[in-house]
């Protein structure tokens, strides 16, 4: 999914004019009086907003399936986003300056997929009669990666939202790393369109709160208000002033009719212009599934309850008998509007060629994050630790260094917890609206929005992006953790304070259950190192990996240095997954297994038994199961049965390697209280305790 892009064949539009100031529109009484000629083929666009309302009833009536009220109620919304307002190149739906737009209320994807197919992108009128059909570019909801023009993966309501400010974060940092006073080649917008449930969930409001501060003016939110949601009314479960509480966060806000074109151009065209420290929101006032008369503006018209009365709904639209009709003139409009664009394309290409010429040292580094080159000596590049005790997360504060220097676009971020999660790059700088070229991103206590916001920086992809919170919280930042995972998005989560090891603050903040809870995730690494040399390996591992993002589980307490083992074959045996440790200097008898903060233990208990025993370090579950057969069959080989493992958490996952014959020292209930050596010892997980298991079977 992330292949590597030729830089000179990097695509461009002509930048968005953002010179002048224009009043704010606060109402929609105030830009009827000046709306006149403000969307150019108003006759076309209109043609096309009730063409692509025929295309969603069309292919939701087709599948049985599908939300039929967003797409008709939002149809003017996409005429002049798509039809007007937007740059973009469907020819080159990777172009580095195009505006970016995020569907948040993915469940209206049909929506997408109409302007998609109309606009020239890859998506045939074969795929969007194919609507959720096995297979096919256009699934129940937009997948990145999947369809061409779809820049995230949306569903889980509101975090989409989220997800656009990460775009724009990432866009503000780009234009700092990149631009020059002679040459802005970053100059774009990120448009999100959202409905009701979308500014429900509190994962919006946390992205929200977070661009407010940051005056991320290069955002404009849509918001599809029609007032319904799935049960009921929204009234029912909402009563909310959302201008004013928008406006109190730091944002710029406008009152809009939805399906009145001029007055959404002239917030759009506005809103652009204002580069003013305020992120725009756009109430646009609509008639949810507008068109099928029979429950336009009910509840019934959020899904396909409507699907009963389309063939006189498309009657009244003047929509001929022939389904997924799109007009000759409609066909003839968006070949016109295309040209356009490939000549502000062909405008920002020009002025990129010179932008390269004179900035050799940028463009090299953008050519690297366009890329996601990783040096191929990084592990040599990190210095070997002295002997000594290391809790992993200062191990990997020290790690951390080396890998940032080597990697200019990496950034990291934390949910409030640097001075803990110890994930601060030195001299980095701290990222702000008064310093987009910093690299330690600040998320508050936001959790949640930080995985969506962290999200939006992958999809945009040119950073490598990282961020931490105790693993406890990881839960907090679960739904977009998940997605990151089935989008094989390639981000980093550092997860700390990972054990019982947490101690004092009790069982509210010792996560027993959360690496058994990350590795059910399918697509997630999941990495628990056991010392300071296996945390080197650990992130080297993570910023290598391209198709999936990596949980790194790191301890708040000291762990000695296994010293005994090779500083290289702990290294490369994470990347590995797992790796003998200790291997048996007789006939193998048992083999103990281990992760992280627990391998110590084993290793302390193989020399204490005798020549018979073998300790396997099992970092990553995940990344062992990628492994040749062959290898896995000689780190642990079937003939021996006799077999224990050791991690402190839930024992479940440990039983697919050591079997019905083996046992699993852990535990299955909360912690305790009390300073982390002493709750080690009262649930038995010391090298006591592993040697009485070892010699138990």
């Amino acid at each position: 999914m992330w292949t590597s892009v030729v830089l000179a064949a990097l695509s461009f539009s002509a930048p968005v004019s953002r010179v002048g100031h224009t009043k704010v529109v606060r109402t929609r009484a105030d830009v009827r009086a000046s709306t006149a000629t403000l969307v150019t083929n108003e006759v076309a666009l209109a043609r096309a907003a009730d063409e692509s309302r025929g295309l969603s009833m069309d292919s939701i009536a087709a599948a049985h399936s599908g939300h039929l009220g967003l797409p008709l109620g939002a149809a003017e919304v996409g005429a002049v986003l798509f039809g007007q307002e937007m740059t973009f190149n469907p020819e080159d739906p990777k172009w580095l300056n195009r505006d970016r737009f995020v569907l948040s209320a993915g469940h209206g994807s049909m929506f997408l997929y109409s302007w998609l197919h109309m606009t020239g992108y890859n998506l045939p009128l074969e795929e969007v009669k194919n609507f959720r059909q096995l297979d096919s570019l256009t699934p129940g909801h937009p997948e990145f990666g999947h369809t061409e023009g779809v820049e995230a993966t949306t569903g889980p309501l509101g975090t989409g939202v989220s997800n656009a400010v990460g775009m724009a974060m990432a866009a503000k940092m780009a234009a700092a790393n990149y631009n020059t006073k002679e040459h802005a080649i970053f100059d774009h917008h990120v448009f999100a369109l959202c409905g009701d449930g979308c500014l429900q969930e509190g994962v919006s409001f946390e992205g929200i709160s977070i661009a407010g501060h940051e005056k991320l003016d290069n955002l404009i939110l849509l918001y599809d208000s029609n007032k319904v949601t799935l049960d009921k009314m929204a009234d029912v479960t909402q009563s909310e002033d959302h201008a004013a509480r928008f406006k109190a966060m730091g944002w710029d806000v406008y009152d809009v009719d939805g399906h009145d074109m001029s007055q959404l151009a002239k917030a759009v065209q506005d809103a652009k212009k204002n580069d003013n420290g305020k992120p725009k929101l756009i109430i646009c006032n609509t008639i949810i599934a507008k068109g099928i008369d029979e429950v336009a503006g009910t509840c019934a018209g959020h899904g396909e309850a409507g699907v009963a009365f389309t063939a006189a709904s498309r009657a009244k639209l003047g929509l001929p008998e022939e389904k997924w009709y799109v007009s000759p003139d409609t066909k003839a409009f968006f070949a016109t509007r295309t040209s356009e664009l490939k000549a502000q394309y062909k405008a920002w290409n020009d002025k990129f060629a010179a932008w390269k010429a004179a900035n050799a040292d940028k463009a090299k580094m953008l050519q690297m994050a366009v890329n996601q080159e990783v040096p191929a000596d990084l592990l040599s590049q990190i210095p070997v630790f002295k002997p000594g005790k290391y809790a992993t997360r200062n191990a990997g504060a020290t790690v951390l260094q080396p890998v940032a220097k080597a990697i200019p676009y990496y950034v990291s971020g934390s949910a409030d917890l640097h001075g803990s999660t110890k994930n601060l790059i030195k001299d980095g700088g701290d990222v702000s609206s008064k310093n987009w070229a910093g690299r330690n991103l600040y998320y508050g206590i936001r959790e949640h929005g930080m995985g969506a916001i962290m999200n939006g920086f992958a999809y945009y992809g040119l950073n490598k992006i990282s961020g931490a919170t105790f693993l406890v919280f990881c839960d907090y930042l679960r739904g977009a953790l998940r997605v990151a995972a089935l989008t094989h998005l390639p981000v980093t989560y550092i997860l700390t304070h990972d054990s019982i090891g947490v101690g004092e603050d009790g069982p509210t903040h010792q996560p027993v259950e959360a690496v058994s809870a990350l590795r059910v995730i399918p697509n997630m690494d999941v990495i628990r190192p056991a010392d300071a040399e296996e945390t080197a390996g650990a992130f080297v591992q993570s910023v290598t990996r391209t198709d999936g993002p990596t949980a790194l589980i790191l301890s708040r307490q000291d762990l000695p240095t296994l010293d005994d083992i090779p500083v290289d074959v702990r290294r490369t045996g994470v990347m590995k997954g797992a790796y003998i440790a200790v291997k048996e200097t007789s006939a193998l008898e048992k083999i103990i297994i281990a992760s992280g903060s627990e391998v110590h233990l084993a290793v302390d208990v193989a020399k204490k038994l005798g020549g018979g025993i073998r300790v396997v370090s099992m970092p990553s579950m995940e990344i062992f199961e990628r492994q040749p057969d062959a290898y896995k069959k000689e780190v642990l080989p079937p003939s021996c049965t006799k077999r224990v493992a050791v991690e402190a958490g839930v024992t479940a996952h440990w039983y697919k390697y050591v079997g019905l014959e083996g046992k699993v020292l852990g535990t299955d209930s909360f912690g305790l209280s009390a300073p982390g050596n002493l709750v080690f010892d009262k649930f038995g997980i010391n090298a006591a305790g592993v040697e009485k298991l070892v010699k138990s079977i």
